[in-house]
């Protein structure tokens, strides 16, 4: 059996548990900076139409009596802490995904024993940090993430062996994973809107919609999800990736979705005890096609500071302004034990407070700076 947990509008809701003025209000956490987006809506926002990644003005516009309250990013990885701690005391196997979110193995057990076990998480969480989280538990990875989005907030979903198929046929064919809103058009316009009409076409048709993949989403569309949950500390490298509910043009709103993503992977690499010396971004446009960008520091770190400037310096190099972006990734490679003693806060040579980004040719050519100061903090537009 496989768990998935997420913490309930997690930005919102450490917010609203430390101030009680701001329960029962529409909510969002963003910076005020005239180019400032969404980072996360409370549930009472939603309703609005206010949503992660959108402009503050325009989350303002829909709904005028919104609170906006700024971020606080070491609230949110202490409350991430006490939270990986209870899953892992309860799984055998803990797959983080971001700083609120995870995907756990229980091992051979049945539903009763599962359902046991999403319970003491539910309440362990509760008694630790004041937060609610909803979790989905099924036998693959796809039905126990979507049961889960399916109980939010403070839900528990349940979805038993031999049900799987059933349980997603009348589901939109857009809940499933790698489903993105121009698979879904083209889906739609093919006369598919339901993940069961997925699961029941055949291989020929399959391959005119997918390609090479169809018959793994045929699969996922019947509840079969081979992908196992893996804390595999060997990797290589740890990344965070978003795909925007509606493509994104603005970059502020990808220097904000960059700068998230920093923070969640120095949590990750400081709870392994790893430091990283690359770093890069990977921007997914509306037609699909990728460009990634990556440097190298003069020091390994874990420090989220220097690995969210060095992924600004990524994007910016990436050269996507004015284009749609359906999806961004920041990750971190090289990985290597902690311990090692680092200089400053970018250092070059010695000198503290710079970076040095990873030699490009031609980049004193095309007017790139050679050295990036560091003067990004997590909130700021």
């Amino acid at each position: 059996m496989i768990l998935h947990a997420d913490l309930d509008a997690f930005y919102a809701a450490v917010a609203q548990r430390d101030d009680p003025r701001l329960r029962g209000i529409p909510l969002v956490v963003s910076g005020r900076s005239r180019r400032a987006v969404v980072l996360t809506a409370s549930y009472e926002a939603r309703p609005f139409g206010v949503r992660s990644a959108m402009p503050l003005f325009m989350a303002l516009e829909r709904c005028p009596q919104l609170t906006v309250v700024p971020p606080d990013f070491e609230k949110y990885r202490e409350a991430s802490r006490a939270v990986f701690a209870i899953l892992r005391d309860e799984a055998r196997v803990v797959e983080r995904l971001s700083l609120d979110e995870a995907f756990c193995d229980l091992g051979e057990c049945d539903v009763d024993a599962a359902v046991g076990v999403a319970k003491r998480v539910k309440q362990s969480v509760l008694s630790a940090t004041r937060l609610t989280i909803s979790i989905g538990v099924a036998t693959s990875k796809t039905v126990a993430k979507i049961a889960c989005d399916d109980g939010k907030p403070d839900g528990l979903v349940v979805v038993p062996p031999q049900t799987e198929a059933a349980y997603l046929a009348d589901k939109p064919v857009s809940r499933l994973w790698g489903v993105g809103p121009k698979t879904d058009a083209r889906l739609r316009a093919a006369g598919i809107e339901t993940i069961g009409q997925l699961a029941l076409l055949e291989d020929e048709r399959l391959f005119a919609l997918f390609g090479r993949w169809g018959r793994e989403m045929r699969d996922l569309a019947r509840g079969v999800d081979r992908r196992r949950v893996s804390d595999d500390e060997s990797v290589r490298s740890i990344s965070s990736e978003e795909t925007f509910e509606h493509d994104v043009t603005d970059m502020s709103s990808l220097a904000a979705a960059v700068r998230t993503q920093s923070a969640e992977l120095s949590e990750r690499l400081r709870g392994r005890g790893l430091v990283a010396k690359t770093v890069g971004v990977k921007v997914k446009l509306a037609d699909f096609s990728v460009r990634g960008r990556q440097t190298s520091l003069a020091q390994p770190t874990d420090d989220h500071r220097i690995i969210g400037a060095a992924a600004a310096f990524c994007l910016q190099r990436a050269s996507v302004d004015g284009s749609r972006v359906r999806l961004i990734g920041t990750k971190v490679a090289a990985l290597t034990p902690a311990g090692a003693k680092q200089l400053g806060l970018f250092s070059r040579a010695g000198s503290p407070g710079t970076i040095q980004p990873a030699s490009h040719p031609g980049a004193e050519r095309e007017g790139r700076p050679a050295v990036l100061s560091n003067n990004l903090t997590p909130g700021k537009g």
